[in-house]
């Protein structure tokens, strides 16, 4: 059984909590028409901030930083539907988190990419991927909780409804993207024209895990940018701006600049380790695993979890 501490309140609920708490941001706002008929609706507040944040962490028109895939990317759930869907929590708990995505085409002066898929994924509040499941010890199929893909809308947005991630051995708190140029047939092949990841400000992440809910606390491992082994060069086009609070849940939002004239990444195309791998990793850590399978412990070392890669 669960302590108190580790059964908090559900996604649902404190994502009524933080419309409650932003007031007006909840109710559409709404101009009377000419001749006093049914008012037409505009965009509420609550949109026009997803859309203040995916403004205001746009890097210019600056090509998003390629980074490694990561682990799990469950590269073989992209042909189906399972994953076509806005929330991405399957009901897992944490302080909720509303992210929007732009998805723009740098060759065009950064216009929006209407079309675009967009694929997030990332571990739960406790650290934890859907998907690792040891061969032959997990289930049938892989759990598939924290990740999901959209496509991006005539403004080359879309909306993720999750949960602020938490943290595991060796990585800052981060989330994986990849986006896929518009009309691409979803597989576990299919070439992304971008693979990177999202950064979150350091201030925020201390606050969430200080909370109750985030019962590991502080990242022991990686303590700043600087010692983290996919930002360490820098964070500019990555990083995320967020508004909120722990009680309210957060709003969260970025702008990706994409060229669609680049090359396929070389994970896609097996090189240097094979189908579904990322680059190479720092020397001393193990390359990502394929198509969303677990890693195995190494006889007489350490598990998955503190080894993982990205």
């Amino acid at each position: 059984m669960r302590s108190t501490a580790d059964s908090p309140t559900r996604p649902d609920a404190n994502r009524r909590r933080l419309l409650g708490a932003l007031g007006a941001l909840c109710a559409p706002a709404a101009s009377p028409a000419a001749d006093g008929a049914v008012p037409v609706t505009t965009a509420t507040p609550l949109e026009a901030e997803l859309q203040r944040l995916a403004g205001q962490a746009a890097a210019g028109c600056s090509v998003v930083a390629h980074e490694t895939e990561g682990p799990f990317p469950l590269r073989a759930a992209l042909a189906g539907s399972a994953l076509l869907r806005s929330d991405m929590t399957e009901g897992r708990p944490g302080v909720p988190l509303t992210l929007r995505v732009v998805v723009t085409d740098a060759s065009r002066r950064c216009a929006p990419l209407a079309g675009a898929w967009v694929y997030l994924w990332h571990c739960d509040k406790d650290g934890a991927y859907s998907g690792d499941e040891q061969a032959g010890a997990g289930a049938a199929q892989p759990s598939t909780f924290m990740r999901a893909v959209q496509r991006c809308d005539a403004d080359g947005a879309v909306t993720f409804r999750t949960v602020y991630p938490g943290w595991y051995e060796g990585r800052i708190t981060h989330i994986h993207c990849m986006v896929f140029l518009p009309g691409s047939a979803l597989s576990a092949r299919s070439a992304s024209v971008a693979t990177t990841q999202f950064a979150f400000p350091p201030a925020v992440t201390d606050t969430v895990y200080a909370s109750p809910l985030y019962g590991q606390g502080p990242n022991t491992s990686v303590r700043s940018f600087a010692e983290d082994m996919v930002f360490a060069d820098g964070t500019a086009t990555e990083m995320l701006a967020l508004s909120g609070s722990v009680a309210a849940g957060y709003l969260a939002g970025i702008t990706l600049a994409v060229d669609p004239a680049a090359p396929p990444r070389a994970e896609l195309l097996g090189e240097p380790g094979g189908p579904g791998r990322g680059p190479r990793p720092p020397d001393g850590a193990l390359p990502p695993p394929p198509l969303g399978l677990g890693l195995r412990p190494l006889p007489g070392g350490p598990g998955p979890r503190s080894r993982r890669p990205g």
